[in-house]
């Protein structure tokens, strides 16, 4: 075991032992004993970020990993979403991929990491991916009402992210509960399928890929073979049971990833582990016919929802299915 790994392990460790966080607005503590420790926190830290180049940051709340040259996976482990936002470096100018909870100060992350101007860009806009998007200036987002009501804020969508199962360890010094919110952010572009980028020295583009949600988009930097996916792919349950989840769409969208497969090197999903091969792509097409043709069970039912599991691709979906043609995703 390497001693950065120790170190990690030994802050999880600590979830078992630190002084409940409270206020008297009524927050539940974020750990207090060690049978209070939330399930999901039991099985950090990953052992996939044992063989990722870690950047020794020493963050309260972020962790940094270098997953290609000028490539940097920016993880929040103390949260149950696990979420990983993406810097991409160019000589120019630099894109961050989603801006994460909202709960540490990613700009300020980022600025350690590098000096170049920042264009943010989300995958899409759940609260998770876009909580520090109001700290940058310049955040393009797709034309959908969907993004443009997001952009909004909430309150209640991101005081739900801090209940007392949700987090695991310590919030950064100085995060309030009480005021914790989604903030809103202004959308300086408007952007669309196929939109590049221009970091110099390196092309971004967009790919449209609706599905999880009306907006939701994956990157592609064809000259480096890397596929960032958002919430399209990532490694564990792909949540397909929120209202705004289309079926059809999200299987046109798996198609049009799969087919990027024979120029890809590296997958890049947006939770738990920010790196994965490229075949996983057709497995998720295969696994998410397979599961609207009615060829997997159930493996668990949680009141309308339902988890179904193909292999390593895991699926959180709507209890019962709706009735879908997995044809529609071929056109």
């Amino acid at each position: 075991m390497t001693s950065k790994f120790k170190l990690r392990l030994s802050f999880y460790l600590l979830c078992a032992l630190c002084a409940c966080v409270a206020t008297l607005s009524g927050f539940s503590p974020v750990c207090s004993a060690q049978t209070e420790k939330p399930e999901w926190c039991k099985n950090l830290p990953r052992p996939e970020y044992k063989s990722v180049e870690q950047v020794p940051l020493n963050d309260p709340w972020f962790e940094v990993y270098k997953v290609a040259p000028a490539t940097f996976a920016i993880y929040e482990p103390h949260q149950a979403e696990e979420v990983i936002s993406f810097l991409i470096v160019g000589t120019k100018q630099a894109l961050l991929f989603d801006t994460g909870m909202g709960i540490g100060n990613i700009k300020a992350m980022v600025a350690r990491l590098t000096s170049r101007p920042i264009v943010v860009l989300n995958s899409h806009t759940h609260d998770d991916h876009v909580g520090g998007n109001w700290q940058f200036p310049f955040v393009y987002g797709m034309d959908t009402a969907f993004t443009r009501a997001d952009a909004k804020g909430s309150r209640a969508d991101a005081q739900a992210e801090i209940a007392r199962d949700q987090l695991c360890g310590a919030p950064p010094k100085g995060f309030d509960p009480a005021k914790y919110s989604t903030k809103p952010w202004k959308i300086s572009l408007f952007v669309h399928n196929g939109f590049k980028v221009n970091l110099g020295g390196r092309t971004i583009e967009i790919i449209s890929t609706p599905g999880h949600t009306p907006d939701s988009i994956s990157l592609i930097d064809r000259g480096n073979g890397l596929l960032f996916t958002g919430d399209t792919f990532y490694p564990g349950e792909i949540w397909l049971y929120r209202p705004e989840t289309d079926f059809p769409a999200y299987l046109a969208s798996v198609k049009k990833l799969a087919a990027l497969a024979p120029e890809i090197k590296l997958v890049l999903g947006a939770h738990n582990v920010p790196v994965a091969p490229p075949s996983v792509l057709a497995q998720l097409d295969a696994a998410i016919h397979a599961v609207l043709d009615g060829k997997v069970a159930r493996k668990s039912v949680e009141g309308n929802q339902a988890i179904y599991q193909v292999g390593e691709i895991s699926f959180r979906m709507r209890n019962p299915l709706p009735a879908v043609n997995s044809n529609s995703g071929t056109n």
